[in-house]
């Protein structure tokens, strides 16, 4: 094990849900306000860029305030920019999905990435949660595509269909690797190899942006932008100490499903944006399992044997 990385210790067995709530209310907001900057003039492809660099506070921080202790070994660097890529790469290929697709279907497949962590994290890393946590995992899986299911329109062909399953998978490995790094490296040079995974596709972004078009460089445009994205960054790095000290199981269904409910609740207060009635059964669902995850006893009890089940 990377002498940089710290193993969680009892009074920090709660942390989980602190982070993983942080995460939530982060990327709830965050998804509450994230279509203005494209609404503006402000191409989401460009938005990738400046989110790339919001990054790049958050993660100086916390590595200063580590001593700027990096872990430079090859798996930890490994690991690192696996995760980074993961996450950064589905984000481009979304780009062009949505170009090929509706986005009412492509959104709810890939909000099941959560599957994909779940059952890695049961086959290889022998993850288990109690009933009331089972219970709000499977409530959390059936809630996450009602946020986006639409029952209506063309569908257009299904060239997005395998794009929208890369996605899925990239987002659920990427989760799952999350919580695997966090046994032998520590959490702030996670987030630091995330960061840097980010900046390299950057001028994959760059290229991908059509200038001919009007594009807002104002206020509202790209500062408007990295504003908004800094809520994205800093809940990313929370989400990487959710997954430090707590089981991929319980941690990924929970910020996939609780982050969309408080952007739900959130637009109804400020926009006034009533929901659906398929919507209205997914935000019930999604708080049902929410609570049953947070209040689950083992699910933060048994993260130290998963510790010591490290992979090696």
């Amino acid at each position: 094990m990377s002498s940089a990385a710290a193993v969680p210790t009892a009074p920090a067995e709660r942390s989980w849900l602190v982070y993983a709530l942080a995460t939530v209310g982060l990327w709830g907001v965050w998804g509450a306000i994230a279509g203005i900057s494209a609404e503006r003039g402000f191409p989401e492809t460009l938005v990738y860029c400046v989110w790339a660099l919001t990054m790049v506070p958050p993660a100086l921080i916390v590595l200063a305030k580590s001593g700027w202790r990096l872990d430079k070994d090859a798996r930890s660097i490994a690991y690192g920019l696996t995760i980074g890529l993961l996450g950064a790469g589905g984000q481009l290929i979304l780009f062009y999905a949505v170009t090929r697709g509706p986005a009412y279907l492509i959104f709810p497949v890939i909000s099941l990435s959560p599957i994909v962590t779940i059952a890695l994290s049961l086959v290889v890393l022998k993850e288990r949660t109690g009933r009331l946590g089972a219970l709000g995992i499977v409530l959390a899986l059936i809630a996450l595509p009602m946020f986006d299911l639409s029952l209506s329109g063309e569908v257009g062909g299904l060239g997005w269909a395998p794009l929208a399953l890369l996605i899925m998978l990239c987002w659920g490995v990427q989760a799952f690797f999350m919580k695997l790094a966090n046994n032998t490296m520590s959490g702030e040079s996670i987030f630091f190899y995330m960061m840097l995974s980010g900046l390299l596709l950057v001028p994959v972004a760059w290229t991908m942006t059509d200038f001919t078009q009007p594009i807002n460089y104002g206020a509202d445009g790209p500062w408007l932008a990295g504003g908004i994205q800094m809520l994205n960054a800093v809940g990313a790095l929370t989400l990487v100490f959710a997954f430090r000290y707590g089981k991929a199981i319980v941690v990924a269904p929970l910020s996939n499903a609780g982050a969309p409910l408080v952007t739900a609740v959130l637009s109804l207060l400020i926009l006034g944006a009533v929901p659906g009635p398929l919507k209205i059964v997914g935000l019930v669902l999604a708080l049902v399992a929410s609570v049953l995850l947070a209040i689950e006893p083992e699910a933060a009890d048994e993260t130290e044997a998963n510790f010591d089940g490290e992979i090696a």
